[in-house]
């Protein structure tokens, strides 16, 4: 039944939301409320399976926060090796690539933001949602930057996203290919590389371009790696001038004091301890998974990973959503992939723990007796 409000709703929304399809996490998918009386194994969101000791310190909760903690930016200055005034702190990734196009993209339809698919659903929904135009530049068969392509797609361009490690293909972007791309947008727009997993593979970040490239900047994460996704802590890296220019458009108090306390005791010595030995012991895990399922008939191609995530190309002889029911029903979730650009067909396993992982191997193989 049709009520007063619903035809309110639908005259006062914007007319482009529309139509608009949000963007399916994977808790709208599967709500930890609505688990079920199994015991769910979670490896459809890329969470870290393990908990950090944290401790709490409730005092000045009656107070609203700090907008940007010094203790919480001076950590994560250190951490990341840049500059304190080269720092924001946001509510998660998420937050930092709605802000950047919020601030850097009129919502007139007028300026664009360039993606390239495959890759993660939240740089088109932000953009969507604020009314800046989308160019999709697909990446090569080898999941690498169409350079050519992108170029011929930067007119009236704001910024380009590039996500690497990808998600959701799990692989790092060719270095040559991101500096070329930081020459060739000099002067024209911003370029944001999304880090979210950069601690499973350190040694491919570009945070060492900040010094070269004003136009380059990073957004990270601590829901990954840092097995803190709860806590909805990010960080944006930058030239002070952009971070000034974000400044402007944020919520007066980012970051609740627990989250702060939380992050901060995260990025102490004992915190990186803890975040490097599990980043160690996933890695290994992960690679464990792959040498298994290369071995798989029921999988046509597994995605190189440098990530806590493995995408597999599954059989033509089997249908994702079917594989990934006999899961469910086992109380392990996956993520389905299947509506990516060149990702016909396939899952994403996220990297959980040993026990999880043999249950993970446990059931494919009984897919794989099917074939």
């Amino acid at each position: 039944m049709t009520t007063n409000i619903d035809n309110l709703v639908s005259e006062l929304i914007r007319p482009e939301l529309k139509t608009l399809k949000p963007y399916e996490s994977a808790r709208r998918l599967f709500s930890m409320a609505n688990a079920g009386e199994v015991d769910t194994v979670w490896l459809n969101a890329n969470e870290n399976p393990s908990v950090p000791e944290i401790s709490i310190n409730p005092a000045l909760y009656n107070r609203y926060p700090d907008f940007q903690p010094e203790p919480l930016i001076a950590a994560y200055a250190e951490y990341a090796g840049v500059e304190t005034n080269q720092v924001l702190s946001t509510r998660g990734a998420d937050e930092s690539i709605e802000l950047l196009i919020r601030t850097f993209c009129r919502a007139d339809g007028t300026d664009s933001i360039v993606i390239c698919p495959p890759t993660y659903g939240m740089y088109a929904i932000s953009a969507e949602t604020h009314g800046a135009l989308i160019k999709k530049v697909p990446l090569t068969p080898e999941m690498q930057l169409d350079l050519p392509a992108v170029y011929q797609n930067l007119e009236n361009t704001n910024i380009v996203f590039v996500c690497s490690p990808n998600n959701p293909t799990g692989n790092i972007i060719n270095r040559n290919d991101f500096i070329a791309l930081l020459d060739e947008c000099k002067n024209k727009c911003l370029v944001v590389a999304d880090e979210a997993y950069i601690e499973f593979c350190p040694e491919a970040t570009m945070v060492d371009l900040l010094v070269t490239y004003p136009n380059l900047v990073i957004t990270r994460t601590l829901s990954k790696a840092f097995g803190l996704a709860g806590l909805r802590c990010g960080f944006t890296l930058a030239d002070p001038s952009v971070i000034d220019a974000l400044k402007k458009v944020i919520a007066p108090y980012p970051v609740p004091a627990p989250v702060a306390q939380i992050a901060t005791d995260a990025l102490s010595t004992k915190g990186l301890s803890w975040m490097t030995k599990q980043v160690t012991h996933l890695n290994k895990l992960r690679d464990g998974f792959i040498a298994h399922a290369q071995q798989w008939q029921l999988v046509s191609h597994v995605y190189p990973s440098q990530t806590n995530f493995v995408l597999l190309k599954l059989n033509a002889k089997l249908d994702a959503a079917e594989v990934l029911n006999t899961f469910v029903e086992k109380g392990i979730l996956l993520r389905n992939q299947s509506k990516q650009l060149m990702l016909e067909n396939t899952l994403r396993v996220t990297i959980g723990n040993e026990s999880q992982m043999t249950a993970v191997l446990n059931q494919f193989l009984q897919v794989e007796k099917t074939l």
